[in-house]
């Protein structure tokens, strides 16, 4: 019996990689991007093939994939040069939860695994209102999530979304609807004049210097530092709109700014 879809498929990002094994069709999988951690095997099993804004397209193309699929607005030139290249390339751009929702819906129905993806998006969605209806009657903490440091960045829309399930108010919540990074760039004093009660750090890419944020001449007065409610993530649960927002994001999330409401009360 023929399976349905793309049987050679080059994942660019991590969460593709992470439903495609969570779907069990982790055989279609012929090259993972080198900053794969979900599942460990991943790694360990598939040829790296690029980085997050580059690629190798000589090694890429010599897979024959007939599907290369990747993530958002900053993969559009390696996007572009497979494409030249002749190569089938589906980029998603999702940066709210429904649309991760909808992408990984999709990337299910490409594999013939629709009936599987949609039970696991109902289970995702239950689980958020689980979240959700546990926080309600939780006191309020005011978060600064910061996915940059020079220059500062605030988190992405589902980012935002998450701590709002959670009972947290974002400092930048009017940037939510801003799609890219550069128009989510904040300045020392922007932050300072929000006040956060708490510092959650996830830098794509790199470790949260935690002496460089309590170092910040502008920020020493905020009750963040004050209290030393500085957290950090591991983007690899956060920052990839994916499984893993889902089956640890949150949860940390949720960890963290109850430690948080502790020192604040």
């Amino acid at each position: 019996m023929n399976r349905v879809g793309p049987e050679r498929i080059v994942c660019l990002t991590e969460e593709t990689t992470e439903l495609l094994y969570l779907l069990g069709e982790e055989d279609r999988i012929v090259g993972i991007s080198a900053y794969t951690v979900r599942p460990p095997r991943a790694k360990e099993e598939k040829p790296r093939v690029s980085a997050f804004i580059n690629g190798n397209i000589k090694r890429i193309k010599d897979l024959n994939p007939d599907l290369v699929i990747g993530f958002s607005d900053i993969q559009a030139q390696l996007a572009h040069d497979l494409v030249k290249e002749g190569l089938n390339v589906l980029v998603t751009n999702q940066r709210s939860l429904e649309e991760i929702f909808q992408t990984i819906l999709m990337v299910g129905g490409l594999v013939g695994k629709s009936n599987e993806v949609i039970r696991l998006v109902e289970g995702y969605r239950q689980k958020l209102e689980d979240i959700r209806s546990r926080s309600s009657s939780k006191p309020k903490v005011k978060i600064f999530f910061q996915e940059w440091d020079q220059p500062i960045i605030t988190g992405i829309r589902w980012v935002s979304e998450l701590l709002e399930i959670l009972g947290a108010d974002d400092c930048f919540s009017h940037l939510k609807e801003k799609s890219l990074a550069k128009d989510r760039i904040v300045t020392l004093h922007d932050v300072a004049d929000s006040k956060p009660d708490a510092i959650v750090g996830s830098w794509c890419g790199k470790p949260v210097d935690f002496d460089w944020v309590r170092s910040r001449e502008e920020w020493k007065d905020l009750p963040a530092i004050k209290k030393n409610l500085i957290f950090e993530m591991d983007p690899a649960i956060i920052l990839q709109p994916g499984p893993a927002l889902f089956e640890e994001g949150i949860l940390e999330l949720e960890r963290i700014l109850d430690e948080a409401r502790k020192s604040i009360a």
